[in-house]
């Protein structure tokens, strides 16, 4: 039997304006201390996932996503979707739209881990697939990344 469930949250596109809203957050922030966060990639059966731990209490930006990905959330983390926000707490699997650049606030350490289907092999090329501006990630300012592929 199937039954009739709430619409999921989803993380939509941004307008230009929000992006801007959000770069010059992310200006804001570069200013201040950082804090060291570790991006685990993964590459299995064409899929390319990236997992991030955000520590509680601390505010990120994201990378300005291209492309269609889920985001699977685990923890407790409020989320600018544009013009407003979402909070969410536990588990879930988000689909986002194209066009995004969210700015995370995490209550508690919250995991992020993002997938896309995808032909690339190395973290370089996933990267620059999802993103106009790959030299901007931290995974390209860090030297403490970890990377699984299977050959699958």
């Amino acid at each position: 039997m199937n039954s009739i469930a709430s619409a999921a949250p989803s993380l939509p596109a941004m307008t230009s304006a929000d992006v801007e809203k959000v770069r010059g957050l992310e200006s804001h922030l570069l200013g201040m201390e950082q804090v060291a966060i570790q991006t685990q990639h993964h590459f299995h059966a064409g899929l390319y996932s990236r997992t991030i731990r955000i520590p509680a209490g601390v505010m990120i930006t994201g990378a300005l996503i291209n492309i269609p990905t889920l985001l699977i959330v685990s923890g407790h983390v409020t989320v600018f979707i544009g013009g407003e926000t979402l909070e969410l707490k536990g588990y879930h699997i988000v689909p986002g739209q194209a066009g995004r650049k969210q700015v995370f606030v995490a209550h508690a350490d919250t995991d992020l881990t993002m997938t896309f289907a995808t032909q690339a092999k190395t973290v370089e090329d996933a990267e620059s697939e999802f993103t106009n501006q790959p030299t901007a990630l931290m995974s390209r300012q860090q030297s403490n990344d970890l990377t699984i592929t299977t050959g699958e």
